[in-house]
């Protein structure tokens, strides 16, 4: 698909072209070929240790499969796949607000609230073998390379390199 079809496309959504937007400049991102045409591929998991990816599956039940930069280095996109909807439900609750620390800095950093979209956080009951996402505002404090830690409620995911 080429990306002017793609961003074509998220023009015509109307009233969802603020997140429309945000998602296909973070597909196009990690997805743009120097022909301009766009691929969409199942994601490999996060560059963690195996360890670590083992006690997320047992306490948590889910897989870190990309945090990465997107939307101009704006957003912070943390995705994850859902393994074990039971282990994972804590993860989807609304109450609970989740956040990124920047660990040079100690800054945290909130997910947006929009007005008309909402949280750009996925709260719906998780469905298991899906990847779920969420993004982190970002006034230029991270970058890539750059350490953070995921926080929501009691799961929390340290020492995660920015792609």
């Amino acid at each position: 698909m080429k990306l002017s079809h793609l961003i074509s496309y998220c023009w015509r959504q109307g009233r969802y072209l603020a997140l429309s937007l945000l998602l296909c400049t973070s597909v196009w991102q990690s997805t743009a070929t120097t022909s301009g045409a766009v691929t969409f591929s199942r994601p490999v998991a996060l560059q963690t240790t195996q360890k670590f990816q083992q006690e997320l599956q047992q306490r948590w039940g889910i897989e870190l499969t990309a945090l990465r930069l997107t939307a101009a280095n704006r957003m912070v996109d943390f995705r994850y796949r859902v393994l074990d909807t039971a282990k994972a439900a804590p993860l989807f609750q609304r109450q609970t607000k989740p956040y990124l620390i920047h660990q040079a800095s100690g800054k945290v950093l909130a997910v947006p609230n929009t007005a008309k979209v909402g949280s750009l956080r996925n709260s719906n009951m998780p469905q298991q073998d899906r990847i779920y996402w969420m993004f982190f505002g970002n006034n230029g404090v991270i970058s890539t390379g750059d350490k953070v830690s995921v926080v929501i409620g009691d799961f929390r995911a340290e020492d995660l390199v920015i792609e």
